[in-house]
């Protein structure tokens, strides 16, 4: 699955990023449009078709304006985030870890990565669909191994860290991409909900970054991918644990940023932050499409080629998926009457939702003790039977 161009249709169609890619690499590309202005000026066919057209002239000076301004933003945008230093990458060496890595958008990740000859551990609680070293499969890749491992349980996590270390060596790139939902209002959410949830979207980003990230710091080299969600912006009905989750996910990927120049000295460890929105995979399936343009499915290939290429890059970056959705971002800085009305109207995002649940086997342990308990705790009739016995 080769890398595609910038300029390549997007899978989904033509729809409102179409739009943006097209006005970014014309009428907001200075170097298309300041050689034209240039040539107005300066040109004698130019200064008479300037004439003619005195109001195209104008519109050329702030589309200049506007591809000079986003040029300058996008410059401080990558410098800041990237702390003005850069770093060199030998992808014959670097080692990437990706969780959720068996399927959707983390498996065409692995495959994208796989095929430019780069050593990936996949981490998942499935095995792979896909053939790959350690799988059950005939065909194994051999830059590409699985691990078992249980997202939602602590202790599983750092074993399968270890182990991960042990036989192919310390990862210099994490790609936190598993995700969980379970689709319930806030009544029907179970404490066990909550906690798988808030576990494998948030929490498993800060275990396995106390796992790995010691080495990159040490080395001043590395990367850390947190694949949030665009729900850490704006949440919906029946959404709200995931989009809590994904929000607290938002937040890490934030702090680590700042704290790798600021605590660890360590300014060429790179921090990479993807929000996507509604993606075609099993675990939301049933999720409002929207409506084919402005709001859209996103084809998972999309968001892992998106991510694979930010990791090629070597780079710090904010991506959001779709482009047009970057409004998303603001929605807390909106007058409250706006923001109120917004969510409220994304009831429909998830009336149809019927999303894939994967076991967890942590859920099942947690339900064992529960359930003993609840066999052993006396009913309200046995209470007072034996309250009657004790008064006797």
């Amino acid at each position: 699955m080769p890398l595609r161009s910038d300029w390549a249709i997007g899978r989904e169609g033509f729809t409102f990023d179409t739009v943006l890619s097209l006005l970014k690499y014309t009428v907001f590309d200075p170097k298309k449009t300041l050689p034209l202005y240039l040539a107005a000026l300066y040109t004698t066919k130019g200064r008479e078709i300037a004439a003619q057209q005195p109001q195209a002239l104008k519109w050329l000076k702030t589309f200049i304006a506007l591809g000079v301004t986003n040029r300058v933003k996008t410059f401080l945008d990558e410098g800041v985030a990237n702390n003005w230093k850069n770093d060199k990458y030998n992808w014959n060496t670097e080692i990437v870890v990706v969780t959720g890595g068996s399927d959707g958008i983390g498996a065409i990740i692995v495959k994208m990565l796989a095929e430019k000859g780069i050593k990936v551990a996949i981490l998942d609680i499935q095995e792979p669909k896909f053939p790959c070293t350690s799988c059950s499969h005939s065909i194994r890749p051999p830059n590409v191994q699985y691990f078992h491992c249980d997202l939602a349980n602590p202790a599983a996590i750092k074993t399968t860290a270890a182990s991960v270390q042990k036989h192919i060596g310390h990862p210099t790139i994490l790609i936190n991409n598993a995700g969980f939902a379970r689709g319930k209002s806030i009544l029907d959410t179970t404490e066990t909900d909550l906690k798988l949830t808030f576990q494998i979207n948030a929490i498993s980003h800060y275990q396995l970054a106390q796992a790995y990230l010691p080495e990159m710091v040490k080395n001043d080299h590395g990367m850390i991918v947190t694949v949030a969600s665009l729900a850490a912006y704006v949440t919906a009905p029946n959404l709200v644990d995931y989009a809590s989750s994904k929000a607290a996910a938002l937040v890490f990927h934030e702090g680590l940023q700042s704290e790798l120049v600021s605590i660890y000295n360590a300014p060429k460890v790179r921090a990479v932050l993807c929000c996507q929105g509604y993606t075609n995979t099993a675990l939301f399936a049933g999720f409002d499409k929207g409506d084919g343009f402005m709001s859209y499915m996103l084809d998972p290939a999309t968001v892992a080629e998106r991510i694979v290429k930010a990791v090629l890059a070597g780079r710090s970056e904010h991506i959001i998926l779709p482009r047009g959705s970057a409004l998303m971002t603001g929605v807390r800085g909106w007058p409250t009457w706006m923001q109120v009305g917004l969510r409220k109207d994304l009831k429909k995002l998830m009336a149809q939702w019927s999303g894939r649940q994967v076991a967890q086997p942590s859920e099942a342990d947690s339900a064992q003790p529960r359930k003993a308990e609840a066999e052993s705790a006396p009913t309200g009739e046995e209470s007072v039977f034996e309250e009657i016995e004790a008064a006797k």
